[in-house]
C-alpha cells in the first residue's frame, strides 16, 4: 500500500492472512508474501500482540484475532446497509422467490453485504462479505451509473475488463455507453456478463441528494426464466430500493456531505 507506510504494510499482512479464510502457517503466508522472512514475521508478531491476530501455537497457525473482529463487527454495523435492509430483503425474497442481494461499493468493486437464496438455490460466485467485479454484475452497474462525474471516471477507470462469459463487457466505451442506458431507464441487467446462465435485474438505493448507498438485485437463472419474467420484477425491486434508502438516510446516512457534494440521480 504505498505511501502509507508501516501502517499500510500491517494492513497488507492482516489482509493475506483473512484472503485464506482459514488458519494458515507462516511458510504458506511467506511463499505468496511480497514481504521478505524477517519483515513478515515482524509484522504478524506484532499483529499478534495486538490482537488484532491469534496464534495457535500447538498447529503454528495465524488467524484474525477477536480484536479485529470486533472492529470489523463495529464497522459492519455502523456503515452497512445489511441491518437496515434485513426486513426488505426476506419480503423480496418471499415475494420473488429468487436470490436478492445487497451491495455496496469497496473501492469501486462489488462487496456483497447480504444475500438470500432462492427457493430453489442456484449455484453461483456471489457470497455475504465477497468482492466481485462491478462492471459485469447488475448491482456494480446500478451503482456506477448513478455515481458523479469524478467519482464515475475513478469507477470506470479502475475496472479490469476481464472477460468472463461471451457476454462481458470489456471496454470502458462499452461500460459508459451502458451506465448512460442505466441512468435513463433507472435499473441494469446483467445478461450472463459474469456468470454463464446467471442473469439479474438491479436497482440503486439512492439518498433524496442522489448520493448512492448501495444496490440491491433479483437474480435468477436463464434454466428456469427469461428476461421477460425478470424484468417483471423491476418495479418492485425499485420500490425496494426507494424504502431501503429512505430508512438509511434517516437513520444512519444523512444527506449532509462535505463541500457540499453529491452524486447525480436523473428522474426515471
Amino acid at each position: 500500500m504505498a505511501g502509507d507506510g508501516t501502517i499500510g504494510k500491517a494492513c497488507d499482512v492482516l489482509e493475506h492472512v483473512a484472503s485464506f479464510e482459514r488458519p494458515v502457517r507462516f511458510a504458506e503466508l511467506l511463499e505468496s508474501s511480497s514481504f521478505p522472512k524477517a519483515t513478515l514475521y515482524r509484522f504478524l508478531q506484532s499483529l499478534t500482540n495486538q490482537g488484532m491476530l491469534a496464534y495457535e501455537p500447538d498447529r503454528q497457525t495465524y488467524s484474525p484475532g477477536l480484536r479485529l473482529v470486533r472492529l470489523a463487527h463495529t464497522a459492519w454495523t455502523q456503515s452497512s446497509l445489511a441491518p437496515i435492509a434485513r426486513p426488505f430483503l426476506d419480503t423480496l425474497s418471499f415475494e420473488t422467490g429468487e436470490t436478492v442481494h445487497l451491495a455496496q461499493l469497496d473501492s469501486n468493486q462489488v462487496l456483497y453485504v447480504d444475500k438470500r437464496n432462492a427457493a430453489q438455490p442456484v449455484e453461483m460466485y456471489s457470497q455475504a462479505g465477497k468482492v466481485g467485479p462491478a462492471y459485469c454484475t447488475g448491482v456494480g452497474k446500478a451503482m456506477m451509473a448513478f455515481l458523479d462525474g469524478p467519482a464515475l471516471d475513478r469507477a470506470v477507470s479502475q475496472q479490469s475488463y476481464h472477460r468472463f462469459t461471451d457476454k462481458t463487457l470489456t471496454s470502458e466505451a462499452a461500460l459508459r455507453a451502458d451506465l448512460e442506458l442505466i441512468r435513463s431507464r433507472g435499473y441494469a441487467i446483467d445478461d450472463e456478463e459474469h456468470e454463464p446462465g446467471i442473469i439479474c435485474v438491479a436497482c440503486p438505493v439512492l439518498t433524496s441528494g442522489g448520493r448512492v448507498l448501495g444496490a440491491i438485485s433479483v437474480t435468477g437463472s436463464t434454466g428456469r426464466m427469461d428476461f421477460n419474467q425478470l424484468e417483471a420484477w423491476v418495479p418492485r425491486v425499485r420500490r425496494v430500493a426507494d424504502q431501503i434508502a429512505t430508512e438509511a438516510q434517516a437513520w444512519r446516512f444523512p444527506e449532509t456531505r462535505p463541500n457540499g457534494q453529491n452524486n447525480r440521480m436523473q428522474s426515471t
